[in-house]
């Protein structure tokens, strides 16, 4: 069975990406084709990316921080990121995330779940294209959620219905890239 890491996206204290992912994993912990888990990256406490070697080159890292986020990376088969949309991009905390390392990434999926007053669609974008140097496949099903319409005043999250249909059809996607990508990693 695989193992799936529902991975936040935002560190802000105001952020609402924790209800977001919350939800994510409450559709998804009805499965029983995968093991899930949410992976707050702010519990991770990574400071900015300053490693003196690329992930690319070497996994010594340097700051402290980084080896439990290596070993949880490394321990999961595929990822949901949730991912709010900040000036049309991801946020400093997600892209340091996955700055900080390569080889755990390596071979895995990823799905994304996006946010923001234009879906997110512009981050998730960006996301697909940052995850293609560590080599992770994002899956094409996309769930897009409107600031104006899937939350209340912007910060409370209350999603329409046919949501939940567009995670599944992810989960599935997620599913079944990582369960193949894994036969090549082992």
């Amino acid at each position: 069975m695989v193992k799936i890491g529902i991975i936040t996206g935002s560190t802000r204290e105001s952020r609402v990406n924790i209800q977001v992912a919350e939800w994510v994993k409450s559709i998804a912990v009805q499965r029983t084709d995968a093991e899930f888990e949410l992976v707050d990256i702010k519990n991770y406490n990574l400071p900015k990316f300053n490693e003196p070697i690329p992930a690319i080159m070497s996994q010594d890292y340097q700051a402290i921080e980084a080896h439990a986020w290596s070993k949880k990376i490394h321990e999961l088969d595929g990822f949901v990121f949730v991912t709010p949309e900040y000036n049309k991009g991801i946020t400093s905390g997600l892209k340091d995330a996955i700055d900080y390392l390569y080889v755990e990434w390596n071979n895995k999926a990823a799905g994304i779940v996006s946010y923001g007053s234009t879906l997110g669609v512009t981050a998730a974008n960006n996301l697909r294209l940052i995850l293609t140097v560590p080599k992770v496949a994002t899956v094409g099903t996309q769930p897009a959620l409107s600031l104006f319409t899937d939350f209340e005043d912007m910060q409370t999250f209350k999603p329409a219905p046919f949501h939940t249909e567009t995670v599944q059809t992810m989960l599935n996607e997620v599913i079944d890239w990582a369960s193949a990508l894994k036969t090549i990693r082992n």
